[in-house]
This record gives C-alpha cells, structure tokens and sequence, in this order.
C-alpha cells in the first residue's frame, strides 16, 4: 500500500510495503529500489535494549559458505566416495577441511592450493586411522603437483596441531599387491604365470623388510621399492619359468603403472642379495650374477637377520662399530613405519681414516654413489709480487722494530739523494 516519503531514486511517493523472508521493506512500486531494509534480533540483549540489527550486519550473512569453500567440500566427499572410505572418514575430512578453511592464508590462496588441500584432508584423515593410502596416490587422482601436495600437507599439519602417525609398511604392501591381476587367471594371463596370493604377499614382504635393513627404504618413495620387490618375489616362486619376464611385462600383466625409479630399486635389491649371497658356503661355488641369484631368494630370506649382521660386521673389520645397528636388526620392531628417523643415511659410522672393504659395503645408496658436486673456479690471481707499495701501506706490513729503523732509514737516504743539487 502507499506510504508516506519518497524514493530517493526516482523521486516517487509509491512507495509500498513488501515481504521478503518474514522480513518487511519498504519498496519502490515505480522503479524498484528498497527504500528501507527489514530488521531483525538475533539476541536476547538486542532485543532487550530494543536495538533492531539490519540483516547485512546480522550474524546470518556473515555465517553463509562461499561458493569455493561449497565446491571444496563437495570435491572432498567425493574423493573419499572414489576411494570407497567409511561414511566416519568422509565426515572427519569434511571437518579438517572447513578448519583449515578458517585461516586467512588458505582462503586467500590459489585455486590449485586449495584442490590440493581437498586431497591433505583425506590423506590425514587415512593415515590417522591406518588406512594405508599414499601421497602418490592422492597426487594422481587429483593430478596435483607432488612438491606442492607436500608443502601445503605439512602447512595444514601445523596450522592445526594435528598427530599424523607414519604410514604402516605392511598394510600398504597388502592393499598395493592386492591391486595385482596375477592370482586368477584370464585371458590375458598365462597359467604359468599365475600365483598364489598369500605366498606372494609373504616373500614380498620379507623382500620389503630386506631393503628396510638394508637402507634402501629411507627418504624414498614406498611404491617403486614395493614393486620391485614384488617383481622379485613372484620370480623367485617359479624362476624357471619367469626368468626372462621383464619387469614392466609384469607391470602389464599385473595391470599395474611402471613407476619411474622401480628398476633402479630392481637393480639395488638384486646388488644387496648378491652381496649376502657371498656369505653363503652352498652358494659361494656357483659364481651368481644377478639373474641366477633369484632362484636362490629363498635361501637368502630364510638366514636373511644372520647375513645382514654378517655382511656388516665383515665388511668393516670393526665389529664394536656396528653395535647399534645390530641391536636394531635383532629388535622387534621390523616393518613397523616406513622411513624411520633412526635409520638415517648418516648413522653408520666407518672407524677414523678405514674405508669401505671390498666387496663394498651395506651402506646407503647416496654413500655408495654420492652425487657430483661441482667445484667452483678459484679466481685468477693476478698479483706477481713485483707491485709498488706506497709508503701509507707499508707500516701494514711492518713487523718488528728492527724493520722499523731499517725503514726509516731508507726514507732518511732517500730523501738526502733528492735533497743534494745538480752540478752545474
């Protein structure tokens, strides 16, 4: 109906009532301009002191989800629907999620941060709950950058005070091996190459557990290290048969991806089982390389805690200086994280001024082959020794009184000569 006052807009006294969300305005019948905004209480003491709060300043916009914070959520559900995770970690992600999203330094970021930190959420809320997933993985489905999943994951680990315990090695060895289309036949693959699950899974991570020992495992990735050692593994069951299969017809038979660094870990292993095959007297006479030492894994594992120490201690000719290491090779807690920080590239410690023994060592692949470094070009110096120095110089280079007199008497005689006038 018609009110009093006029649209400050047109100029217009039609002005009318209008009912929008149980909230009265004021409106404009000519040209639709809101001439006064609805009020409304959110609190008790609001509507005590009788003080109306417009809607723009109420508590109600200000709590609405912006449209990239929606989109975040709703790819989170999703990622945790693709990879078939209980309804109690899709709802735990869901909450990391609109935590993190609470920090100015996530919500002002980049939109490939922020699809980035759908994937952090999932993955801490697995390895929170011993679900083995890994980095990779979560890269991959996302096709996200691996550096920049990893800063943003130990960024959000920060940011919210969370314990995310270490990936468990033998969870993960179970679930990636049971991705292998090699226990049933089919088609596609042929019966000798057929095995059986459970036997594989044992020797594969008896292999993984060998690498541990053995430094391979500290600082890398798991993936290449676990299909290689699976590639292992299923030779060493039927090696006549197998033997002239290469690892990425494995991988293809497998129904697997070839990861890049899998043959430099292939060839690592077969170096360590050659190496504690030489500790072996049935096996010292056969003169193994390594395509016949696979038939021999068996025998390897079988003796494998007394060939590593033997290894070690023979290797060095020191047996106190491989104490600790002894004691962690006969300990308990074998295959229980991955990349632990005891087992660091630098906590083996060679007696002063020996070096490795020959065959080489069990030590760290970045020990046996270190990286080049390149030195830089030492300047080219130009000074000959033959260059004047000023008498405001010299007194640097004096030393005892002795210099001082001789010094003081050369300038004496210098300057006489000068001093003396030319013969006419």
């Amino acid at each position: 109906m018609p009110g009093g006052g006029r649209c400050p807009d047109c100029g217009s006294t039609e002005l009318v009532e209008d009912s929008h969300y149980s909230q009265n305005q004021l409106v404009c019948s000519d040209c639709g301009c809101v001439v006064t905004e609805g009020v409304l209480t959110t609190t008790y003491t609001d509507e005590g002191n009788l003080r109306e709060v417009t809607y723009s300043r109420s508590t109600g916009e200000n709590e609405q989800v912006s449209r990239s914070q929606q989109r975040g959520l709703r790819r989170v559900r999703d990622l945790c629907r693709v990879l078939q995770l209980p309804p109690t970690f899709e709802d735990t992600a869901v909450a990391y999620y609109q935590q993190a999203y609470q920090h100015s330094g996530i919500r002002a970021a980049r939109l490939q941060k922020k699809e980035v930190l759908v994937g952090c959420c999932v993955l801490i809320t697995c390895r929170q709950r011993n679900w083995p997933l890994t980095m990779g993985t979560i890269c991959t489905l996302l096709y996200a950058d691996l550096d920049m999943f990893s800063g943003t994951y130990m960024q959000m680990v920060r940011l919210l005070g969370l314990d995310v315990p270490s990936l468990c090695l033998v969870d993960l060895v179970k679930t990636y091996c049971s991705s292998f289309k090699l226990f049933e036949a089919s088609p596609s693959v042929p019966a000798k190459y057929v095995e059986d699950k459970e036997k594989m899974l044992s020797r594969t991570l008896q292999l993984v557990e060998l690498a541990d020992e053995t430094w391979l495992v500290t600082g890398r990735h798991p993936l290449p290290v676990i299909t290689a050692a699976t590639f292992l593994a299923w030779q060493s069951l039927r090696p006549s048969d197998r033997l002239t299969c290469s690892l990425a017809r494995f991988c293809k038979l497998a129904n697997v991806d070839l990861p890049y660094p899998a043959s430099s870990r292939l060839q690592e292993l077969l170096a360590v089982l050659l190496r504690l095959a030489e500790q072996l007297a049935w096996l010292q006479v056969l003169k193994l390389d390594k395509r016949s030492v696979v038939a021999h894994i068996g025998d390897l594992l079988q003796h494998r805690h007394m060939l590593v120490r033997k290894a070690f201690r023979d290797g060095t000719a020191e047996p106190g200086a491989l104490d600790a290491r002894e004691e962690e090779l006969q300990g308990p807690g074998q295959g229980q994280g991955w990349g632990r920080e005891d087992r660091g590239h630098g906590s083996l410690d060679l007696p002063a001024g020996k070096r490795p023994a020959s065959p080489a060592l069990l030590l760290p692949p970045c020990m046996l082959k270190p990286p080049k470094r390149i030195c830089p070009t030492p300047p080219v110096s130009t000074v000959t020794g033959d260059e004047n120095i000023s008498d405001s110089e010299i007194e640097q280079y004096l030393r005892t009184p002795q210099e001082v007199r001789d010094f003081q008497r050369a300038q004496a005689t210098r300057q006489a000569a000068t001093s003396v006038p030319n013969p006419p």
